[in-house]
């Protein structure tokens, strides 16, 4: 148990921190509200929740520069295989734990193909990502629509933080997050995909207000870019 930071990079894109460092979804360099360059980053392992582009993003070349791993869907590890990176394929109920760092797959509502040269490349289902940091248990939904699986997930993995889109559009607005909130009941949430562009505009303050007038037991967090929420685990 210990100290976990976790800094949003803007969009789904986040850096936890404790005796290892997660990147997750490192969509940097095109992402206007990425607060640094993806050369700056120095991960001990990546996991990426799915192929779009705004989530795949510079995984490569992290990847390579900083000779880590990288925790995926099969189909997309076999995608990866061809640009020599490692990629450590898992499949949706499944864990794998890497640099002492446990990853648990759970699925996710959305799309996951890649356009590629004009050619639609399939990378396998949409997931999300139980991670298990120094004893912290953080649950990044990846691109979903709310589902009612989320309260077994709640159920089995009992997450301490949660991390959800509220862009709407692409994935589930701000009513949805709400939901899925009250389902899963972690002790944090933190709002993510959302104001990258204009199409997901949304405001976080009113995911806080509505979470809030509930009386839900989940606190709101709600980060700029490059801001770091920090989280001591009890023993």
């Amino acid at each position: 148990m210990g100290l976990i930071k976790i800094t949003w990079l803007g969009h789904a894109a986040f850096m936890l921190e404790g005796s290892k460092k997660v990147l997750i979804d490192p969509f940097i360099d095109d992402n206007p509200l990425a607060p640094v360059k993806s050369s700056e980053l120095e991960p001990d392992l990546i996991a990426v929740t799915h192929g779009h582009l705004d989530h795949l993003g510079d995984t490569v070349k992290i990847a390579k520069r900083c000779n880590c791993p990288v925790v995926c869907i099969y189909e997309l590890s076999r995608y990866l295989d061809k640009f020599n990176v490692e990629a450590i394929g898992i499949n949706i109920g499944g864990s794998v734990v890497v640099k002492d760092v446990k990853f648990t797959m759970v699925k996710a509502i959305h799309s996951a193909d890649l356009v590629r040269n004009g050619e639609i490349v399939s990378l396998g289902s949409p997931v999300g990502f139980i991670v298990t940091l120094d004893g912290v248990k953080i649950y990044h939904t990846g691109d979903t629509d709310v589902f009612y699986d989320m309260k077994l997930i709640g159920e089995l993995h009992s997450p301490d933080i949660m991390l959800l889109p509220i862009g709407d559009r692409y994935t589930m607005g701000i009513d949805g997050a709400i939901k899925a909130i009250e389902l899963v009941s972690p002790k944090y949430a933190i709002p993510m995909h959302y104001n990258t562009f204009p199409v997901i505009q949304q405001d976080p303050q009113k995911l806080l207000e509505k979470v809030k007038a509930l009386n839900l037991k989940t606190e709101v967090v709600i980060l700029k870019p490059g801001e770091t929420f920090k989280y001591e685990a009890k023993d």
